[in-house]
């Protein structure tokens, strides 16, 4: 700033002061921002050497910016100076309005304190107002608050040294580097702004970036997976209809994508699994079942379900992976198949005879049995002399410890009394030793698996044909009265004596049946045992000649 006096300042001054505002304030970035200010205190305002001290995030200020002397930038730029030792120079001296003057008779006890600082070497003041080398004026920046008035917080310290003039501001002087100060306030809060914003745009494109990246790749990984693959919805009255499938789901149940688009996965299991699928928690659920395919079939498949919500937490997903089982299902079925079936006729074996009649009966409850039930009923299992109450098939105490159980009733006496029940026919071969012992093995073989075929021809769908071993048979028939049992045995009898072909030559054998009943309270070794004996007490009624017919 020119020497002119106060207040005549020329228009070029303002001119030139207008100038560097401008400057200040369109500044590409908050590093050129902060050097403008320094310069403009220099170009601008009449300072031969201005520096920009900037508050940091830690309180501390560090001198971002120097203008006017290049070995004096080169020696304080970047360092830092203590918030305490500021605050103690803002505190002291005179107050020229926002500016603080502190003169060179008081600066002396500030020498020794941390704030970064230059030395200038000059003759002492000739008179009362001229500039001396120690004399310091501070302009405090502030960040703007309502109205415009620098009433915010502290965001830097402008420094300026040796007036061009030689001589200390007046009162036009200190108004313009006041004002000044404010200028640089709001511009280098703005140049902040400007490059918080720019860093958050930044980092915003760089998250959309990884994001498209990110959707890209799951993208690649649901369409190209070589697995199925499905996404459904979540929640609301759509919830789990299939959004969208991969290949690999629309080639393993033979169906197009937009086909697949109008169902939900319970519309495609198998009847019998819908209990399966529905036990199946939808975050994180596992289930092994079957779904139906496009030509009617149904395959054996596990899915395996994970909830993905979109990046606002808005409506949720489930994305569901299915993967193909058919071949160890199938695996599974036919070991446990062998497990429980005879290897050389395919009956039931002796163990699932055991099971499947086991599963019908109920056993008398034992004395920790009755305990429970006293837990389970409120009521005591005992009477008062600490005897166990009748739990006999059919009272009162029976049915309540067991009414979840469709307990097995069994006909009373020997003459039909319309009581339906569970039959067990033991059927026993007559001379099926001798044909062993004639014909070899092999024939034998061909007459048991013959015979294990007539019984399956001649029962109903639902009972059960065992072999229980050697040429031992056993017959589970449900809801038959003593005379339909009866009449069953001859059917089968009759069936069975029909000539076998067996290793090119026809054969005959012969079959004593044993009628057992089960009822509940019955162990399935006792039902078994039951018929056993009635088929040796019908074996040895019958004459010799008649058991066996050729």
């Amino acid at each position: 700033m020119e020497s002119e006096s106060e207040p005549y300042v020329r228009l070029a001054t303002l001119r030139q002061l207008h100038q560097v505002m401008a400057d200040m304030n369109t500044a590409r970035s908050l590093a050129d921002t902060l050097q403008t200010v320094a310069d403009g205190v220099v170009t601008g305002l009449g300072y031969e050497l201005a520096c920009v001290n900037l508050v940091r995030p830690d309180g501390d200020l560090v001198v971002a910016a120097f203008a006017g002397n290049p070995a004096a930038e080169a020696l304080i730029t970047g360092r830092v100076g203590s918030r305490d030792s500021w605050e103690r120079r803002l505190s002291m001296g005179e107050n020229w309005g926002d500016l603080v003057f502190i003169p060179h008779t008081e600066g002396w006890i500030l020498d020794d304190d941390d704030v970064p600082q230059w030395y200038t070497d000059g003759p002492a003041p000739r008179f009362e107002d001229e500039w001396h080398p120690s004399d310091r004026l501070f302009a405090p920046m502030f960040t703007p608050g309502v109205g415009g008035a620098a009433c915010g917080e502290l965001i830097g310290v402008l420094s300026v040294d040796r007036p061009r003039n030689g001589r200390r501001p007046g009162a036009w002087g200190r108004e313009a580097l006041q004002m000044y100060a404010f200028q640089a306030a709001i511009a280098i809060s703005n140049a902040r702004l400007r490059a918080n914003m720019q860093r958050a745009l930044v980092r915003l494109e760089r998250d959309q970036q990884a994001l498209r990246a990110s959707e890209e790749s799951f993208r690649q990984a649901f369409e190209y997976a070589p697995s199925g693959m499905a996404i459904a919805e979540m929640g609301g009255d759509q919830h789990g209809r299939i959004l969208r499938t991969n290949d690999a789901l629309c080639r393993l149940l033979g169906r197009p994508a937009s086909a697949m688009r109008r169902y939900s996965f319970s519309d495609l299991v198998h009847p019998e699994d819908i209990g399966t699928l529905l036990r199946t928690s939808a975050e994180g659920g596992r289930a092994e079942l079957r779904l139906g395919r496009r030509d009617g079939t149904y395959l054996w498949v596990s899915l395996r379900n994970s909830v993905v919500a979109d990046a606002a937490d808005g409506p949720r997903f489930l994305l569901t992976h299915v993967e193909d089982i058919e071949d160890r299902k199938r695996r599974e079925l036919q070991l446990a198949h062998r497990a429980s079936h005879d290897s050389l006729t395919g009956l039931p074996n002796s163990a699932e005879l055991r099971a499947r009649l086991s599963a019908r009966l109920c056993k008398r409850p034992t004395h920790a049995a009755l305990e429970s039930i006293d837990a389970a009923f409120g009521q005591p299992a005992y009477d008062a002399n600490g005897h166990g109450f009748d739990f006999r098939p059919g009272t009162e105490a029976f049915d309540a410890a067991f009414d979840h159980h469709v307990h097995t009733v069994a006909p009373e006496g020997e003459l039909d009394d319309g009581t339906k029940g569970l039959a067990v026919l033991f059927c026993d071969l007559d001379g099926f030793k001798s044909i062993n012992d004639r014909f070899g093995h092999n024939a034998g073989d061909a007459v048991l698996i013959e015979v294990a075929r007539r019984l399956s021809r001649q029962v109903r769908d639902g009972d059960t044909v065992a072999r229980l071993g050697g040429d031992e048979f056993v017959i589970l028939a449900d809801g038959l009265g003593r005379a339909d049992a009866a009449d069953l045995a001859v059917r089968l009898r009759n069936e069975i004596i029909q000539p076998i072909r067996a290793e090119g030559r026809a054969v005959r054998v012969g079959a004593s049946f044993g009628i057992g009943w089960a009822h509940c309270g019955m162990t399935a070794d006792e039902v078994l045992k039951s018929a056993d004996e009635r088929m040796y007490v019908e074996k040895r009624s019958r004459p010799k000649q008649h058991r066996r017919a050729g």
